[in-house]
């Protein structure tokens, strides 16, 4: 039984809403399937830059309105560009629910990309660049994607490039949007206290009567990984160094499982595998992470972390190591049952985020035509067997298959 109510409009935007009680904050945002992997080469960039015009003027607001309306009230405007999506959301009381869908929807579908923001807002992206270059921790994960995805549109950097954001101009926002906007790939989701009734008549008094679009576009396939590896020096005082490798696409049956062990070696928890080693026991590092980022029709794994020079050598020999043990002993019953209950606790936590969860449940419909439930979702982490995740560690964790990228000091 579903625990959230779904309705169609005729026009074919999704309507999903899920009820709780314990919060007197309302949470609610638009969640659009286009992404930096769906820009043409001379678009670099454009998804994101689309998201800071949104805020900059439509046919009945200028941007200070804009930036305003939910300000005035004690709430939160904001939004996301991703390699798969665009999402404009909001967060309110919910006596102010109306003006964010009334603001959301406005910008979502009413911008109208004045010339002179365009060119004001270049700067700003110009200097969001500089700003990600100046950390090497998000410059080398960019770096990174760059490497494993060649010169693959999901390796491609979703600001853009210096000559491409330089270049944009309103008739090409305008194009873009008319290329990629398709109204049955659009998600308003929203998660409060306020009966489905309520959010339904309020959601078809602002989207109901707006024209169903259906812009076709097809997003190019992911080819066959090659390992790289690639060591740059960098004006920098410690070495930052990332391992990993294509992965799991979302709808694989394999990805719950790879979850899990991603969350065994390097996930949030303090006792994670790498960080019990590399902190706890030698000092080496301040933090290490191991991420999984499941896409449409791929995956990318990675292992993080930075150390000074003179250790970065002995850090990836544990981390070897530690990969090492997990390709080759098979998890016992407690290891196992263990692993299972951390990561279903951090699951739990992280729906009481009810933020969060209004824009998992929008992204799931989207790439999945289905929400799992809490409950589902911890069955099947349940049914993850010993077996089963050493065959996977010895698939995804092998040295052979691992890309590198390494950032050295210069001096």
């Amino acid at each position: 039984m579903n625990d959230y109510d779904i309705h169609t409009l005729p026009n074919g935007i999704r309507i999903i809403h899920k009820q709780v009680t314990n919060s007197k904050i309302s949470h609610c945002g638009f969640i659009l399937d286009i992404g930096s992997r769906d820009e043409k080469p001379h678009q670099l960039g454009m998804a994101h830059f689309w998201e800071h015009l949104a805020f900059k003027g439509t046919h009945k607001r200028k941007a200070y309105h804009i930036l305003t309306r939910l300000d005035a009230v004690g709430g939160d405007l904001n939004a996301y560009t991703t390699k798969e999506k665009i999402c404009f959301h909001a967060s309110v009381l919910e006596e102010h629910f109306e003006k964010s869908i009334d603001l959301l929807s406005d910008i979502t579908f009413n911008s109208v990309f004045p010339e002179k923001e365009i060119q004001k807002e270049k700067g700003v992206i110009l200097e969001e660049m500089s700003m990600y270059l100046d950390d090497p921790a998000d410059a080398i994960i960019d770096h990174f994607d760059e490497l494993v995805y060649e010169n693959h549109p999901l390796g491609m950097n979703i600001l853009g490039t210096n000559a491409s954001v330089s270049s944009f101009t309103r008739q090409n926002f305008l194009a873009f949007v008319h290329e990629h906007q398709n109204t049955e790939r659009i998600i308003f989701s929203s998660v409060s206290a306020l009966p489905f009734k309520k959010v339904l008549r309020l959601a078809e008094k602002y989207l109901k009567d707006l024209p169903p679009t259906s812009a076709q576009y097809k997003r190019e396939q992911y080819g066959t990984f090659k390992k790289q590896e690639l060591i740059t020096k960098k004006p920098i005082t410690q070495a930052h160094c990332i391992l990993g490798t294509e992965s799991y696409a979302l709808d694989n049956d394999k990805r719950v499982a790879f979850g899990l062990l991603v969350n065994l070696l390097g996930g949030s928890g303090m006792n994670s595998r790498l960080n019990m080693t590399l902190r706890e026991k030698y000092g080496l590092v301040y933090g290490i992470e191991a991420n999984y980022q499941p896409f449409i029709d791929t995956g990318i794994f990675t292992i993080y972390f930075a150390t000074d020079k003179s250790n970065l050598e002995k850090c990836n020999r544990l981390v070897m190591n530690e990969l090492a043990k997990v390709r080759n002993e098979s998890l016992g019953t407690l290891q196992l049952h263990r692993a299972k209950q951390q990561i279903i606790g951090q699951l739990a936590m992280a729906e009481e985020s009810n933020l969060s969860l209004m824009l998992m449940l929008g992204k799931s419909m989207l790439d999945l035509g289905k929400i799992d439930t809490l409950n589902e979702i911890f069955e099947q982490i349940e049914r993850v067997s010993a077996p089963q995740l050493l065959a996977i560690a010895n698939e995804m964790l092998d040295e052979k298959v691992l890309s590198k990228l390494v950032y050295l000091p210069e001096n």
